[in-house]
């Protein structure tokens, strides 16, 4: 019988629409390689949804995904409710798929849900997706390791900017901290500029990073997963934006150009795809996972680390979609070795309730 393998995508963010472009794909690449596919849609609202006709992007028109029945992951599968709210049907699941972009479903949810759900995921775990979910953390752990970030300074309110002493010289670009997808995005040559940036990054989110510009930059893609035990890292890419930094426009309607491989020095490329694998090494990761890289002459600088990257990245590791379906297998079958190994652990169960008298937690006393 052929695996059933539930692919989650949407999420409560603002990146859920291109969410959908990332796990339809997913979906009818494994369909098409002969996995039977659970789509699993999380709305904007946060109601979860099912059905085979989430494989088709004409469904998410207009809210047509609406009409899907609910659905709720648990006890190893997904669980189908009718119009009552009734259990109307379960798929026992053999892997699950991150897909979703931006918010809490990328930033750990949705693996702290498969995880309570006991079901094998083949995406970034818990606490990478956490902390690189945050571009704050993400500056945080990199330098615990020892690895080059651009100068920044992170502030959470216009108050704080004030009184910020740690404001690189301008230019500067100002990001949301938890955003992706360039919401927020803007770059600032003086005071007035940087205000109005940081006013508005801070209507998406809660905090930005101030970041020093720079002016001759090159943005370097490198993506890296792990099969057979093994972290693969793709060739380099380099991204050609149009203006200072990359719109939500250019990189989701017009498409983005790029060279691939990347016309880089070999010392600079093999620099970039030895620190893509040892980070990756070193945090003990899974999944698919994008590093975004600036150069600045001969210095390499990560910028961002994307644990679900818009379309998987298919584009960095593979030669088109059939060839990118010997990648997902890759991760899939990684994923189940992993959760079995996690599986045969032992788990203790040390009777100290039977200690306990029973009106222990209403007085206090033991």
């Amino acid at each position: 019988m052929p695996k059933k393998i539930a692919v989650v995508f949407g999420g409560v963010s603002n990146e859920n629409e291109i969410s959908v472009v990332t796990g339809t794909m997913a979906i009818n690449i494994l369909k098409n390689g002969g996995y039977e596919v659970i789509p699993f849609f999380i709305s904007q609202n946060g109601t979860c949804r099912t059905g085979g006709g989430l494989s088709e992007i004409a469904n998410f028109k207009a809210g047509k995904f609406a009409a899907f029945p609910r659905a709720i992951m648990a006890d190893g599968g997904v669980y189908t409710l009718n119009k009552r709210g009734k259990l109307k049907k379960f798929d026992k699941v053999d892997c699950a798929i991150n897909c979703c972009h931006g918010g809490a479903a990328e930033g750990g949810a949705v693996c702290g849900l498969c995880a309570v759900a006991g079901i094998p995921l083949a995406s970034a775990g818990i606490f990478e997706s956490s902390a690189f979910i945050d571009k704050y953390l993400t500056k945080l752990v990199l330098s615990a390791l020892g690895v080059k970030t651009i100068k920044y300074a992170y502030v959470k309110s216009l108050e704080q900017l004030d009184s910020c002493g740690d404001i690189p010289q301008f230019p500067v670009i100002v990001k949301p901290v938890n955003l992706g997808s360039s919401i927020g995005v803007e770059r600032a040559d003086d005071e007035t500029q940087l205000k109005e940036a940081v006013a508005c990054g801070l209507t998406y989110d809660s905090a930005v990073i101030i970041e020093k510009y720079v002016e001759n930059r090159r943005e370097i893609n490198c993506a890296a997963y792990r099969a057979g035990g093994e972290v693969i890292a793709s060739e380099c890419e380099e991204p050609l934006a149009k203006g200072d930094v990359f719109s939500y426009e250019e990189k989701y309607e017009g498409g983005v150009k790029s060279v691939f491989p990347a016309d880089i020095p070999l010392h600079i490329s093999q620099l970039i795809k030895k620190t893509t694998a040892e980070v990756y090494s070193k945090l003990n990761a899974r999944g698919i996972v994008r590093f975004d890289y600036i150069l600045d002459g001969d210095e390499v600088y990560v910028s961002e680390i994307n644990t679900v990257p818009g379309s998987l990245s298919y584009y960095l590791l593979s030669g088109g979609f059939k060839d990118f379906k010997r990648v997902l297998d890759g991760v899939i079958a990684q994923a189940e070795e992993d959760f079995k190994a996690f599986k045969s652990k032992k788990l203790l169960h040390t009777g100290i309730l039977e200690n306990l008298s029973s009106n222990a937690c209403k007085t206090g006393r033991k």
